[in-house]
Parts: C-alpha cells; structure tokens; sequence
C-alpha cells in the first residue's frame, strides 16, 4: 500500500531560468575567482586542458541528478535520493557534506568578495577603516535577511546578481582587448611540464568551480514543474560554468606577462593582482572588481544560503535532525531555525581568514557526497524500479562506476588536514543522526514518495520549450567560443 504522501509547505515559485542561476550562481564565485584562477599561475594555457577534464567528469552526474530530480522533486535533493536510494545514514551523511559545503562556499564568497572591495575602493583611491572579515561577516548577515524574507525575494534577486555579471564581465572583456597580447607573444607551458600528480591537483581545484551543479535540486519543492526544469538545467549548467569559467581564464592569460603568471599561484584576488601586473588599472580594474563582487559574489552567497536551508528544514522534518530546525516562518514560509545555523556556521569559517582551508574543506564534503548522490542513483535503480522517471540517465551501470571513482581519485589530491576535518565533521553528523533517531523515535523508517505534479500543457508548454531552445542555443555558442578562444592561444 502506498503510503500517505507529503505535503509540501514550501511553494512552488521557480521556473527554469530561476533554476539556471541558482545552479550557476552557486558555482561561478569563489571557485572560479580564487584558486580556480591560482591554476593558470601553475598551468599557464594549458589550464584549459584542467578545465576541459573538470568539464567531462561533471557531465554524467549531473545526468544521474537530472534522473532523481525529476523523479523525486523533494527539498532536501541529495538527502533524500541517497535515504530512498541507499539507507537513512547515507542520507544524513549526504546532506550533512552538502551542507558543510555549502556553508564553506559561502564563507569563502564572503571573504572573496571583501579582497575584490577593498581592491575596487583601493583603485577608486578609498579605505575602509576596517578588515576583511568584518566586510565578510557583514555580506553573509545581509543574505541571512534575504533568505528569511522570501524564496520569490531570493530568485529576483539571483537573476539580477548573475545577469548583472554577465553584463559587466562583457563590457569588461571588451575594455581590456586593446591591452592583451594575441599569437605567439603568449608563452604556453604545454603537458610536458606538467606531470600527471601535478596535473590531478590542478583538476580538482578547477573542479571547485563546477562542485554544486546539482544546487537547484535542493530547492526541488519549489520549482514548478520540476519533471522538466530541474533536468534542463542541470544539463545545461556544466556547459555553462565552462563557459564562464574559460573566458576568464582566458583573458587572464591574454593580459598578464608569461613571465609574471607564476605569482598567481597563491594570490588572494587573482584577477585583481594579474589587472596590476599588467599595468591594467582605473576603470577596467574597478569594473572588474564591481561585476566580482556585487554580481559573481552575491549570487553564490545568495544561492549558498537558501539550497543547504532546505536541506536542515528536511532532515529535521524527517527526524535526522533537532526538530526546531523544522519550523517554517509564519509569513514568508522560510526555515528560518536552519538559515540562523548555517550563518552561525559560515560566520565561524570566516573567522579562520582562509580561503585555501575553506576551499580543502568544502572540496572534501563536496566529493563525498556526490559519491553518496552517484552510489544512489544506483540504488534507486534497484531498490524502485517502477518508479516514474521522466527523465533516464544511459549506460547507468558503466558511467555511475566511473564517474564514482574518478571523483574517489580527486579525494585523494586534497590537504591531509581538509580530509581530516571532513572525517571529523562526518562522525559528528551520523552521532548526531543517531541521537535524534533514539529521542525522537520515528514512527517509520521508509520515506513517503512526493505528490505527482501535474505536467504543463498547451501553450505554456511550447513556451517552456522555446525557452529551453535560446538556453541551449546561447550556452552552446559560448561554449564553443571560449573553447576556440583557448585554443587560438596555441596557433
């Protein structure tokens, strides 16, 4: 007998481009403006080839997230495939890594972005009378408001931070084509120079810039017609992380000299410091610094604040978690209890003023659990076979495997210290998960399926379409632009 459904008290709100940039506004941020771009000082152009593998191995599981999102457009995303998929400790161990990567995304953000204020003020020849941290723990207090006031608030305000990056980083590239150097004034440090232990590090940390493609899964309870959005953007948000992701690379190689690249290598604001030393300041340095800072910063805090909520809200509902961080707010419907922790959590992180411990921290969580999510993508298979997908993911029983030891291989690539605090922080969650299962004793072990959601018809549904059609069609392009731009580096 089926059992009785849930019933969701969050609202369905959220179409496909809201989907997009809360995907894509998680992942292109502190990844892309910090140690993704500490990369090319080890690399040169051959970064590409990094960021070409990162790119591949995040193909196939976002295909396995479009199949279980699709099928079980829950809130909570990783944590409930992995508890239908695998058991109930996988699945709190799933979401307890999300959620402490997330947190680790948003600290690193917060700090990010005070390093490209300061620097844009510093160019407008303006102080602060006060450190990075405070700038950074005064950005996460703002979003903390924003998430508690509303997820309608919140995806307004997503499309307006992603698209006011792209715009700015546009004009940006545009303001600086006069100044880079083109053919073969470009010294390019081909694999030869780079061994393959070199190489994996390298990966992974260009890896960070696409973890958290799956973002919008843990809003599944809010997108309308999540059967179709949720597997359109996930397909399409690692191509267009790529593409991002490769122009800045590109035009970071393209101003700096062959000769200075190197010192990017452990520079705090990469874009900013590689803008000096190409002698590239005034306008474009502070364009650059604005479109980073209030456009890439802010909508990786915004969306790093809202999708690992849903996941505390969850597995409290559930009882994996202390009840109180269940409760909704009586006005805006928002998990109030679990924004208030995670920015407890996040405002601890700062306080380390480390970005490369933040990034091993986060980078750890983040593996593991797309390991869990890959593993219960699987166990679903198995375990429901009847179970409506409207979309598949091919070849499941080769490319699960793979992608699954890919990313055990990238694990073992991160600082001794970083695995062990992840280690630590897994223990305390399945204690905790323990605990809350023994006081709080569910009356049953199984989870309910969600209510089906009545698929689009007519004319909305050839709208959905025709969108989906200029998304492909515009990330496509870019794609292959940024690709043909790399690779006119070599001719």
């Amino acid at each position: 007998m089926r059992e009785k459904p849930l019933v969701p008290a969050l609202r369905r709100c959220l179409g496909l481009r809201e989907s997009i940039t809360i995907t894509t506004g998680t992942v292109i941020g502190v990844g892309l403006f910090t140690v993704g771009a500490n990369v090319v000082g080890l690399m040169g152009g051959a970064v590409i080839f990094a960021t070409l593998t990162a790119l591949l191995i995040s193909i196939y599981p976002s295909l396995l997230y479009a199949e279980m999102s699709a099928a079980l457009p829950f809130s909570g995303g990783t944590y409930q495939y992995a508890s239908l998929g695998l058991s109930r400790p996988f699945g709190m161990l799933s979401g307890w890594c999300f959620i402490i990567s997330m947190v680790s995304v948003a600290s690193g953000e917060a700090l990010a972005f005070s390093f490209y204020l300061r620097t844009m003020l510093q160019a407008l020849g303006l102080s602060l009378p006060f450190g990075d941290q405070w700038i950074a723990v005064a950005a996460v207090i703002g979003f903390l408001l924003l998430a508690i006031r509303g997820v309608e608030m919140t995806g307004r305000m997503q499309n307006g931070f992603l698209f006011f990056f792209w715009g700015v980083a546009i004009v940006w590239i545009c303001s600086i084509l006069p100044s880079m150097r083109f053919g073969g004034g470009i010294q390019i440090p081909f694999l030869d120079s780079v061994t393959l232990t070199g190489f994996l590090p390298c990966v992974a940390m260009i890896w960070w810039c696409f973890a958290g493609f799956e973002t919008c899964c843990a809003m599944g309870e809010e997108i309308r017609h999540p059967q179709i959005n949720l597997p359109r953007s996930l397909i399409l948000a690692p191509f267009l992380v790529f593409a991002v992701t490769g122009l800045f690379q590109w035009a970071l190689i393209g101003i700096v000299p062959a000769d200075a690249l190197a010192s990017l290598a452990d520079a705090a604001a990469p874009y900013a410091d590689g803008m000096r030393l190409a002698g590239i300041v005034g306008f474009p340095l502070v364009l650059l610094c604005l479109g980073i800072a209030f456009g890439g910063d802010f909508s990786t805090l915004n969306a790093s604040v809202s999708a690992p909520a849903r996941y505390l809200y969850t597995m409290a509902k559930d009882g994996a978690l202390p009840a109180f961080l269940g409760r909704l707010h009586p006005r805006f419907q928002t998990p109030v209890p679990a924004i208030l922790l995670l920015g407890g959590l996040m405002l601890f992180l700062i306080a380390t003023n480390s970005i490369a411990i933040i990034a091993s921290l986060s980078l750890f969580a983040t593996l593991l659990y797309y390991v869990i999510g890959m593993a219960a993508a699987c166990g679903l298979r198995v375990k429901k076979p009847g179970l409506e997908r409207p979309f598949r993911a091919p070849l499941l029983w080769v490319g699960a495997p793979v992608s699954i030891g890919i990313y055990l291989l990238l694990m073992t690539q991160l600082d001794r210290t970083a695995v062990f605090a992840g280690i630590l922080w897994c223990l305390m969650g399945l204690l905790l998960f323990f605990i809350c299962r023994r006081v709080r004793k569910p009356t049953t072990d199984s989870l309910s399926l969600p209510p089906p959601v009545p698929p689009p018809q007519g004319q909305e549904k050839r709208k959905m379409d025709r969108e989906f059609c200029i998304w492909c069609t515009v990330v496509g392009v870019a794609a292959l632009l940024v690709l043909g731009l790399h690779l006119s580096l070599f001719l």
